[in-house]
């Protein structure tokens, strides 16, 4: 079976700008994939060239098998939930919904059965009479969905859909999108700039910086094995720790030797890695720096740290030091007994660090 969606070595410039360079993309019958990136990266100018409404310079693209390259955006049989509703005023929540269809000369009585079908899966069934001056935003932002969804298209593309909502409603928003893609089993593009809509909506993210993909993986592939120095920093909240390092060969495989602020470097044996070059970034999610008395894991490798800042954040807390000239920070459990211009011993699980080159800043193991 083809692809839901396949793009091929796709550029899209502005004059002589490039925005767009080489993308290249599949995804599989429901699918829910991410683009996620920071602002500028062309994310949604990727998401637009998909929909059609922005012609392609250069490479090809296909939607359920079919040439889609240079095809009208009502003719791709697809689906758009813009940031801002784009709802209309006057209507109510049902003439919003099931306008589309109205226009394209739907059965009164299938639009009727969708239009019931839809407002169950968004649970607005009690909105349908109201108009949107009279909703939430979290309320306005299902209407748009379930315009959409009414469409029963090949693909759904939402361009940051949660930007305009307050903190707590986006993550009750998110979850509902995640649910609604479970039950309905869609085909969705979703583009955001917060990494963690990413991990927790995607079946499969595409990281981009600068019009160029970064990394495309699962989440757990995203997070676990970084492609490179941005993909481990961007990815993760807190970010990755990118330590620089030096190592040098022993009898049990890698010694890693890390600076600190005051005393001795940190040393480390690194087990399973036996070859790699002297000057080396090393790079540890928060979580994999514990508290040494908590740790029974046989990758652990124990240091005595200075801590600078101790931050409680409820179940954890976070500690703060220098380590290799840099700051790095450590996810300990609330009851830990860090504290701010002390030392403490803690335990670097090295069975989960990454290691990049410094130059390229691409990854080594």
């Amino acid at each position: 079976m083809a692809p839901i969606l396949e793009i091929n070595n796709l550029y899209k410039n502005y004059g002589s700008v490039e925005i767009l360079k080489d993308i290249n993309v599949a995804i599989e019958q429901g699918d829910f994939l991410v683009l996620v990136g920071p602002s500028g990266c062309g994310k949604s100018t990727l998401l637009n060239c998909i929909a059609g409404l922005e012609p392609i310079t250069k490479g090809s693209m296909a939607i359920g098998g079919q040439d889609m390259t240079n095809v009208s955006p009502k003719d791709r049989d697809i689906a758009m939930v813009f940031q801002s509703y784009a709802l209309y005023p006057t209507m109510t929540v049902a003439k919003n919904i099931t306008f589309g269809m109205k226009v394209r000369g739907i059965d009164p009585a299938i639009q009727e059965e969708k239009l019931t079908y839809v407002a169950q899966q968004l649970q607005i069934e009690p909105l349908l009479k109201r108009k949107p001056g009279q909703l939430s935003g979290g309320q306005r932002q299902r209407v748009a969905m379930g315009r959409a969804l009414v469409r029963d298209p090949k693909l759904f593309l939402f361009d940051e859909p949660l930007s305009n909502l307050d903190a707590k409603l986006r993550v009750e928003m998110r979850t509902e999108i995640k649910a609604l893609h479970q039950r309905l089993g869609a085909s969705m593009v979703y583009v955001t700039h917060d990494q963690i809509e990413a991990m927790t909506l995607a079946t499969k993210i595409v990281v981009m910086k600068a019009g160029v993909i970064q990394q495309i993986g699962t989440p757990a592939e995203i997070y676990n094995r970084p492609a490179n120095l941005f993909v481990a920093d961007f990815m993760g909240s807190p970010a990755m720790n990118l330590i620089p390092a030096k190592t040098k060969a022993n009898g049990n495989g890698m010694q890693i030797e890390i600076a600190r602020k005051d005393g001795d470097p940190i040393m480390l044996t690194d087990t399973r890695n036996q070859d790699l070059p002297e000057n080396v970034i090393i790079g540890v999610r928060p979580e994999d720096i514990a508290d040494a008395s908590s740790v029974r894991s046989g990758d652990a490798q124990e240091a005595d740290c200075l801590i600078d800042i101790v931050e409680p954040a409820g179940a954890d807390t976070f500690a703060v030091m220098q380590l290799g000239g840099k700051h790095v920070t450590a996810r300990l459990h609330s009851e830990t007994t860090a504290a701010a211009g002390a030392a403490q011993r803690l335990a670097f699980d090295l069975g989960k660090v990454s290691y990049f080159e410094p130059e390229t800043g691409l990854r080594l193991n």
